[in-house]
């Protein structure tokens, strides 16, 4: 399974760095994981980091992929929900791409554009904290599916 992981900008904190790429490291034998880092917006206005984050996130969208949104509005899942939702376009071979967005969130026209919003918690964390959280949840998920002990 190929799986894109669109985010603006890199993670700072080498701590969260470092756990990113052990979550991506134990996924690897589960899917194939591609992430494309974007530049953020160097503007701190949040229409107008918006607007530019939209522009560089919209030249890497895929027609033809389940394009999935992390968003604090999205939908909620349990972790099996969502290993079940992975399963279900795993097995239609279907390639999904996940969008992260920065500090300022990512813009309504991309929003507009997913497939599905998904929410972590109705809680708000740091996006540098979301990834780790998201990719964990996503090697959680593979698991799940393989029938694996770490979920329990």
């Amino acid at each position: 399974m190929k799986i894109q992981i669109i985010e603006i900008s890199r993670t700072k904190d080498k701590r969260l760095s470092e756990l990113e790429k052990e979550y991506e490291k134990r996924t690897s034998p589960y899917a194939k994981i591609e992430e494309i880092v974007l530049p953020a917006s160097k503007f701190d206005e949040r229409e107008r980091t918006q607007n530019e984050e939209k522009s560089t996130i919209e030249k890497h969208l895929n027609s033809h992929a389940v394009i999935i949104a992390l968003d604090e509005h999205g939908k909620e899942f349990t972790s099996t929900e969502f290993a079940d939702f992975i399963g279900k376009h795993k097995d239609k071979g279907m390639e999904l791409q996940f969008l992260i967005g920065g500090s300022h969130g990512l813009h309504p026209d991309i929003l507009s554009r997913a497939t599905i919003r998904i929410s972590l918690s109705r809680m708000t964390f740091p996006h540098e904290l979301v990834r780790v959280i998201f990719k964990e949840q996503l090697y959680r998920a593979f698991t799940i599916l393989a029938g694996k002990p770490y979920h329990k």
